[in-house]
């Protein structure tokens, strides 16, 4: 947890609606059953992007993974071979746990997308779930600042908008601190200062776009001018929808990368039929040891 000055004057905006592209991406993983060796992870990744009032989509997936503790090393390598990363890095995220492995498949699929966008997309604006903050597990600073200099080439500004996070101002989240000024607005965050080799490769705001008691941290490609920043979030509000000072063009790619309940069984039989892998029904413990007050296996 870390604290920083917010700023006391929001920076106020207003929307520009002149035509520009706004594209978004998103993943999500889970575990779909479990093997006598190992476990079962399925992988979806979702492209939205609003290009004159329309809203359009590509879903990547699902990729079904079986991964083991005999193939985990295999598997994480293969699919990590597309990218350079430093001997740094390598070291570092080269044996993740099996429990591990979902998230660090699904960070794959991600960053490829973002590639792929960075690399399509013209003077548009490219929206990230999460931060740009990149040194940490699966976010390989290399990878990021190659993403972000791909997308500038194009006249690209890349958005990340984060739904959670540890950021403090005077005790309180930075996402809780809420002026009496109308929406929408921005407030700049100072006072920054990532430990090695967490580094932070965007400008952070909390965004603050429609009326209610909803705003989120922001981070922008810290390469690009502060005014630029600012007229980026400027045409995002004029080319978007907006519900709960969230865009809807990433709300949907989440919504489109989610895997609903029959999507899930009809997985699991589909495994079981086509490659004869038996899914084991284990016991959840906490539940058979405390009834109803066990929480489950998952829950913290």
């Amino acid at each position: 947890m870390q604290t920083v000055q917010i700023g006391s004057q929001p920076i106020t905006l207003k929307r520009k609606t002149e035509h520009t592209v706004v594209a978004a991406v998103d993943t999500s993983s889970m575990k779909i059953g479990e093997t006598p060796k190992g476990m079962l992870i399925t992988v979806r990744g979702a492209c939205v992007w609003k290009q004159r009032r329309q809203y359009r989509y590509l879903r990547f997936g699902p990729f079904i993974f079986h991964v083991t503790d005999e193939n985990k090393r295999d598997v994480y390598n293969a699919l990590r071979g597309g990218f350079s990363v430093s001997p740094y890095e390598h070291n570092n995220n080269s044996s993740p746990s099996l429990l591990q492995m979902p998230t660090r498949i699904a960070s794959f699929l991600e960053r490829w997308q973002h590639t792929m966008l960075s690399k399509t997309v013209t003077d548009g604006l490219i929206l990230f779930d999460g931060s740009l903050t990149s040194g940490v597990a699966d976010t390989s600073t290399q990878q990021m600042k190659k993403i972000l200099d791909e997308a500038r080439k194009r006249g690209n500004i890349v958005l990340a908008f984060s739904k959670m996070t540890n950021l403090r101002s005077n005790g309180y989240l930075i996402t809780d601190v809420l002026l009496g000024h109308k929406p929408p607005y921005l407030l700049q965050i100072a006072g920054l200062k990532p430990k090695p080799p967490i580094l932070l490769l965007g400008d952070v705001y909390v965004a603050r776009f429609t009326k209610g008691n909803y705003s989120f941290r922001l981070d922008i490609d810290k390469e690009v001018p502060i005014t630029c920043q600012i007229e980026a979030v400027e045409k995002l509000l004029g080319n978007d929808l907006f519900s709960q000072s969230y865009p809807e063009t990433l709300r949907l790619a989440h919504i489109f990368c989610t895997f609903t309940a029959n999507e899930v069984i009809a997985m699991q039989r589909f495994i079981v039929h086509k490659f004869d892998l038996k899914i084991i029904n284990r016991p959840d413990m906490h539940k058979l040891l405390f009834g109803p007050f066990g929480k489950g296996e998952n829950a913290s």
